[in-house]
């Protein structure tokens, strides 16, 4: 194929070991390993370019490594289940550039601390050819494929070649097997081709084994994983054969080798060679060599609220050891140093009860570049909190590692590793509190956004003359929903008299709030009832639209204010959303502290490489 396509040739080279076992493919690399050294030598290229997940790539990666050439390697940070994964993620190691072809496999490969910088989303440069290939003629290619009688040895073994319906051979060029893959009854085997290239057609396929078992895939993949079940195949060819899906395009849309070309246009020669990774920002550790064998792994958790600022020492586990809290200072300089004083004295204590600290979670109000560990901007509720970097003084003063996220983001997670949301791919956290907050969990992963403002979801708008909102807007669901909000409402109730009902009483001193209003419906105040019940079908009615648009399999109510959401927004729903997403749950956490255990979990998931 090389050939064909009229490149320069300037060096043959066979390492290919005859033999399919491991032994064989050990062979085949050392073999590349000591022919490789010349090659390279006197071609002395710029870049080497290395693609995929063989083990031949890897010979390939091993030797420009260790001779100083820049390696930029295709395809990197995906998953798929077998030993592809150890081949395919060493090469990313030694690569000092890398293109990417799904979302998911971006994020691997900076979860794995490579430089965000030297990372190109692209594509699958295949489906440049894919997307566009399919009305090409294809009957010709179907009759002279079907004439060949080059049969693979495996299927030889099994006697496949005498029967009138089967065709096997060894290869198929490229443009010619596109048109076979496009207009098949259906694909099986357990080649990534069934993965990745066939759902830009949306032709069916049955995955055999559990070789690509962890790659993404459109609706088109039925996995067997059981391969030795007959039955198993023969139901999966019975529901797949002749079916017709929709093209999928996570692995590109068809514009990878424009991107590709600029990239590797865009790197400077000049620059240092030796590569860097991205690790999260770690000091010397000073503590105690005490057992670790019978300590407690711990996260330090930081939850900076409107009103009060706590620090928890949490187990793995999700339970709060020890926590401490105090008034949130009004100014920067005081919280600042109100938060690393805390933190110094729960590290301190977490010594006494043998927890070994493995960093520090902050959860706070407003926008925030987790990447960075920087507070863009806050709340209206937590004063002189914009542009600020907690990660590096948090850093500097405990020689841990720090993790910083907004709160809502942080209670989605909460819910993700210790709550209702463990296991699933898919849900929503709504945060009822002071505020309307939130964060959207998809495919297992915390959705951030481009610019780390994904699942603001208290701003969604619900009525376009609704009453004024903090952010600027109305009609917000927060306008409607908040903790502040029915303080509004209640507060224009006691100045009308209209809301202490019997068995209700307030001091002089004691200020209006929330739950006076609730306490006022509780006991029969029909004004009170009704303001609780539109601020509940506003939440509602934002549920319906995340639902409309998320398609999450559950809704997790958080925050004070939850249990006496819930009834409604489930009546909301029935009444509103499509019946195709009515079914979907609403449910209460049952988290006692989501801040901080969202804080915890900062911490526990990265250091501890778990995820659910």
């Amino acid at each position: 194929m090389i050939e064909q396509d009229d490149f320069d040739i300037n060096t043959r080279l066979h390492t290919i070991v005859r033999g399919e076992d491991e032994a064989a493919m050990v062979e085949s690399v050392g073999l590349a390993l000591v022919k490789l050294p010349d090659v390279l030598n006197r071609l002395n290229p710029d870049i080497m370019i290395v693609h995929g997940d063989r083990f031949d790539a890897l010979a390939v990666a091993t030797s420009a490594a260790l001779m100083n050439i820049r390696i930029l390697h295709i395809e990197g940070g995906e998953v798929s289940g077998t030993i592809d994964d150890s081949i395919r993620h060493a090469i990313t190691k030694l690569a000092h550039y890398h293109v990417c072809c799904t979302r998911n496999a971006e994020q691997h490969l900076i979860s794995m601390c490579e430089d965000h910088d030297r990372i190109l989303l692209a594509g699958c440069p295949s489906y440049d050819k894919l997307l566009s290939a399919k009305n090409k003629d294809h009957m010709s290619i179907i009759r002279m494929w079907l004439g060949s009688k080059e049969m693979v040895r495996v299927m030889r073994k099994k006697g496949v070649e005498h029967h009138p319906n089967f065709r096997a051979v060894k290869h198929v060029p490229f443009d010619q097997f596109i048109q076979l893959v496009a207009h098949a009854g259906c694909i099986i085997g357990n080649s990534s081709c069934g993965v990745r290239e066939v759902g830009a057609f949306g032709t069916p396929v049955i995955n055999l084994g559990t070789r690509q078992i962890g790659r993404e895939t459109g609706e088109n993949v039925l996995h067997v994983r059981d391969a030795d079940t007959q039955d198993k195949i023969l139901q999966a060819l019975h529901l797949q054969f002749g079916k017709q899906y929709p093209c999928s395009k996570i692995y590109g849309d068809g514009n990878a080798v424009p991107r590709i070309l600029k990239f590797l246009k865009s790197i400077d020669l000049q620059e240092p060679l030796q590569k860097k990774f991205c690790f999260p920002p770690v000091k010397e550790n000073i503590s105690k060599d005490i057992d670790h064998i019978l300590e407690t792994q711990s996260a330090l958790a930081v939850d900076l609220g409107g009103t009060n600022l706590r620090v928890a020492i949490v187990s793995m586990k999700g339970e709060i050891v020890k926590k401490y809290t105090q008034t949130n200072p009004k100014t920067y300089e005081e919280r600042i140093k109100l938060i690393l004083q805390m933190c110094v004295e729960a590290a301190a204590e977490a010594i006494k009860l043998n927890c070994r600290i493995l960093g520090v979670g902050i959860s706070t109000g407003g926008r925030v570049n987790p990447r960075e560990g920087i507070v863009l901007h806050s709340t209206k509720l937590i004063q002189e909190w914009s542009s600020v970097d907690l990660r590096t003084p948090i850093s500097d003063t405990l020689h841990l590692p720090v993790w910083v996220d907004n709160d809502g983001n942080c209670a989605a997670l909460a819910e993700r590793k210790f709550g209702q949301g463990k296991g699933l791919e898919n849900f929503v956290t709504l945060i009822t509190g002071t505020g309307i907050g939130g964060g959207i969990i998809h495919q297992h992963e915390l959705i951030h956004g481009s610019s780390f403002c994904a699942a603001e979801l208290g701003h969604l708008m619900v009525s376009l003359d609704g009453p004024d909102c903090s952010c600027g807007s109305h009609g917000c669901i927060e306008a409607y929903a908040s903790g502040m909000a029915l303080q509004r409402e209640a507060k224009k109730l006691h100045d009308e008299d209209l809301l202490l009902v019997e068995g209700m009483s307030m001091k002089k001193e004691e200020t209006v709030s929330a739950f006076h209003l609730i306490q006022a419906a509780k006991l029969g105040n029909a004004k009170a009832a009704s303001i609780l019940r539109t601020a509940g079908t506003a939440l509602g009615l934002g549920v319906v639209n995340i639902l409309h648009t998320i398609n999450p399999s559950l809704v997790i109510l958080s925050g004070v204010l939850a249990s006496h959401y819930v009834n409604i927004v489930k009546d909301v729903i029935r009444q509103q959303a499509l019946f195709s997403v009515q079914t979907v749950d609403v449910v209460v956490s049952d988290l006692v502290d989501p801040a901080l255990l969202g804080a915890a979990s900062l911490v526990l998931d990265y250091t501890t490489r778990r995820v659910q």
